[in-house]
């Protein structure tokens, strides 16, 4: 059974003396954040993908060869790709998480929850009808988080995909936040796909997609002592 690897950090594991390890365009995405929040979630972040598959590749974090270019525009801001392995990056409030897949394209997604966000209004945008009526019937002090769940769902498969932000949420149709996390319809799309939610603790809500028909079990790590070693 093949494993996917699931990092946790948090901003507080972030520190200067990990920007050693990031090239150059590394360096200047991260510098071109304007809050200290996002430069420490991106920090984190690219440093537990260095960090893991250095030690996957028995090289140096810095030696690590990764590209993001965007498969629309060509910048490098795209999802990252690594000789060898799949990956998938998430961040949120003060969580990032990193996935790792030896073969299978994968999307990790997580997502503070904010109870007060107005899930009637954001369903119009990224739900189907059949799910808005679903959330509709969740307790409303529930449906933050119900709303939470089928976002971070849909986001993992389009992030698993690399479709991204150019899909169309309201086409991805997810099962209800109280059903196992799987991919009910998605027109146009007929490959495999695996879907699960992860434990982000009570404040969040996360889901992992992979691209494969293999099962496979999840390995969940912290990555506080990676990042301090």
């Amino acid at each position: 059974m093949t494993a996917v690897e699931i990092w946790w950090g948090r901003t507080a594991d972030a520190r200067p003396g990990l920007v050693g390890e990031l090239n150059a365009v590394e360096r200047e995405r991260m510098a071109a954040y304007a809050r200290d929040e996002d430069k420490s979630r991106f920090l984190v972040g690219a440093t537990i993908v260095r960090r893991v598959l250095a030690g996957k590749l028995e090289v140096s974090p810095a030696d690590v060869v990764l590209d993001r270019t965007c498969r629309d525009c060509g910048r490098q801001h795209g999802k990252v790709v690594a000789e060898g392995m799949e990956v998938s990056v998430s961040h949120s409030g003060d969580r990032i998480v990193v996935a790792f897949h030896p073969s299978a394209a994968v999307g990790v997604d997580v997502e503070l929850i904010n109870p007060a966000i107005d899930t009637a209004s954001l369903a119009t945008v990224s739900l189907s009808d059949l799910e808005a009526e679903e959330l509709a019937a969740f307790p409303e002090d529930a449906r933050a988080r119900a709303f939470t769940q089928y976002w971070t769902r849909k986001e993992a498969v389009v992030k698993a995909t690399g479709d991204g932000i150019a899909a169309d949420l309201r086409k991805v149709i997810v099962s209800a936040p109280d059903q196992p996390a799987a991919l009910r319809e998605w027109a146009g799309y007929d490959g495999p796909m695996q879907l699960v939610d992860l434990p982000a603790g009570v404040e969040y809500a996360a889901a992992l997609a992979t691209l494969s028909e293999e099962s496979f079990e999840v390995r969940s790590f912290d990555a506080a002592p990676l990042l301090r070693s």
